[in-house]
């Protein structure tokens, strides 16, 4: 049975991949404070990364999966590991700067990002920490990523104007595009790199082709059984007190990691499964004040 450490493990991607190889029948650890409720059958190291001190000296991990939001972090986690075969860091499309010519290959010069700031820069340092440590660990980069357990008000904000029937704002004329990747598929991605083994051990992820704004509203209200009635938004208004992404398009190019799984989700097939998750967990999404602005604005 392999043994699987997974740093968090509470919210949507972490949540996600430990529930993912529980179902596998991996022996799943999570590493956190304890602060939320774990996901079954997990077996819970409770700390706070920071301090880990000699916890866990004595275990022997097959894999480690990690989302550090940090060098500090990153150095931590490695300073307290005992034995461990393979390690997945799961970074971000954040390290890229929005300056770079697209779409962004591996390779790219990595730089603050204006749009993310901190937390780009932050990635590219826990990147650089991890392979100047361990050189073998594998790093994916991924764009927006979606799917059941998604705490973050992207897909939802859309299921809620559809549930409502509430006219949809667009930002200008709803063509800029939106690059996705759904949380099973990164999971199904890291499996393959632990069989095939690449030599490249950094990966943008994601799905193959863009989707427009447009696009992927009118899917969302599809999916709940409405039509999308819209407003385009020209006024001179941040786009993100209405909308749930930032005035700003970018692609990954994705085609190493197409080269090693050919095949990802459906993007409405993947929508569908986030609203059925949706339906009946609503209180565990971060909700914006999305409405509330729209109807004292619009």
């Amino acid at each position: 049975m392999k043994k699987v450490l997974i740093t968090g493990g509470t919210v949507f991607v972490s949540r996600y991949i430990a529930e993912y190889y529980v179902a596998k029948g991996c022996d799943v650890y999570v590493l956190n404070r304890n602060t939320k409720e774990q996901p079954k059958g997990v077996t819970l190291i409770q700390a706070d990364r920071f301090h880990l001190g000699e916890m866990l000296r004595s275990y022997h991990f097959d894999l480690v999966i990690d989302t550090a939001y940090s060098a500090e972090g990153t150095d931590c986690l490695l300073d307290a590991l005992g034995h461990y075969e393979d390690y997945v860091f799961i970074s971000s499309s954040a390290v890229y700067p929005e300056y770079e010519a697209q779409p962004f290959k591996e390779e790219s010069v990595l730089a603050e990002n204006k749009y993310w700031g901190k937390y780009g820069t932050d990635k590219i340092e826990a990147e650089k920490t991890l392979l100047r440590r361990y050189p073998y660990a594998y790093i994916l980069r991924p764009p927006y990523l979606y799917g059941p357990l998604n705490n973050v008000y992207r897909e939802a904000f859309v299921f809620d104007c559809a549930l409502n029937d509430r006219r949809f704002y667009m930002p200008k004329n709803g063509e800029m595009k939106l690059q996705f990747f759904h949380i099973e598929d990164l999971c199904g991605f890291i499996d393959i790199l632990l069989e095939k083994k690449p030599q490249n051990h950094i990966f943008n992820v994601g799905n193959l082709n863009a989707v427009s704004v447009r696009q992927w509203v009118e899917m969302c209200y599809s999916i709940v059984g409405k039509e999308a009635k819209i407003r385009n938004v020209y006024e001179k208004v941040e786009q993100r007190q209405y909308f749930s992404f930032y005035d700003y398009e970018y692609y990954l190019d994705v085609s190493k990691q197409h080269e090693l799984m050919p095949n990802e989700k459906d993007l409405y097939t993947g929508l569908k499964e986030s609203f059925i998750w949706y339906k009946d967990n609503q209180e565990k999404v971060n909700k914006k004040p999305f409405f509330e602005f729209i109807d004292r604005n619009f």
